[in-house]
C-alpha cells in the first residue's frame, strides 16, 4: 500500500458503516481516504475486502484516470448511502425502505460470483476433509471494486438493527457505528479519542464550576 496517510478508521462494528467513515476529521483537517483511485485501493486493502493480487493487478493495468473515475463512483455511492442511513438510523428498518435502495441494487446486479472448492485455511489437523466451498468473484474491470463495498452495505441493511445505528455524540465527529454492546450504551466512536475528549471537557467544566 503506497498511501502515506494515517490508517483509515474501522471501528463501526460493521463494514458498511466503516465505508461511510472513509471520510472523517480525526483532528482539524478532513481526510477522504477515497479521494483518488490510489486512495480507494489503499482503503480496500486496509478493509481486506479485495485480494491483494487483484489490487496489484489493477494498479498495474488500469489506464490513466480509470481508477480515479471508480473512486468518484465510490464517493457518490458513499454519500447516497449516508443519506439513507441518516434518514433511518435510530429506528427499525422496514420493508418499505426497498423503494429507496434502487441505487444499491443496481450496483449489486453487476456482480459475477461463482463457487469453488478450495483448501480450508486452518492450522493443525482437521476432522473434516480439509476442503470447503467458497465464493469467488470475477474482477473483470476496475468498477468491480465497488462490489464488495455494495455487499457490505447490503449486509448492514439486511442484518443490522437500525435502532442501534448511531452517530458519535461528539459534535465535531461524523463517525457512525452499530452499538452492539450488551446495554446498548455506546456513545462514542472510540473511548480513546472522542470519549476521552468528552471526559476531559466535563472535568474542566466541573473545575470551573467549583471555582
Amino acid at each position: 500500500m503506497s498511501d502515506k496517510r494515517m490508517p483509515a478508521f474501522f471501528l463501526a462494528d460493521d463494514m458498511g458503516l466503516d465505508f461511510l467513515n472513509s471520510i472523517a476529521t480525526p483532528v482539524d483537517t478532513p481526510i477522504d481516504w477515497l479521494d483518488t483511485g490510489e486512495g480507494l485501493l489503499g482503503w480496500l486493502e486496509q478493509a481486506e475486502l479485495v485480494p491483494l493480487d487483484v489490487l496489484t493487478s489493477f494498479r498495474k493495468d488500469a489506464v490513466p484516470g480509470e481508477l480515479d473515475a471508480v473512486a468518484a463512483q465510490a464517493r457518490a455511492l458513499r454519500e447516497w448511502f449516508r443519506e439513507f442511513v441518516q434518514a433511518h438510523k435510530g429506528k427499525p428498518l422496514r420493508g418499505k425502505a426497498i423503494d429507496e435502495l434502487a441505487v444499491l441494487n443496481q450496483v449489486l446486479a453487476r456482480d459475477e460470483e461463482f463457487g469453488q472448492v478450495v483448501v480450508t485455511k486452518v492450522k493443525g489437523e482437521s476432522k473434516t476433509s480439509g476442503l470447503e466451498w467458497r465464493l469467488q468473484r470475477r474482477w473483470r474491470s476496475p468498477d468491480s471494486l465497488l462490489l464488495p463495498v455494495a455487499r457490505a452495505m447490503a449486509n448492514l441493511v439486511c442484518t443490522a438493527d437500525f435502532t442501534y445505528v448511531k452517530k458519535c455524540e461528539s459534535p465535531t465527529c461524523s463517525l457512525m457505528f452499530v452499538d452492539r454492546t450488551n446495554r446498548r450504551a455506546r456513545r462514542w466512536c472510540s473511548m480513546a479519542t472522542c470519549g476521552n475528549r468528552a471526559k476531559q471537557a466535563a472535568h474542566r467544566a466541573r473545575v470551573q464550576n467549583d471555582d
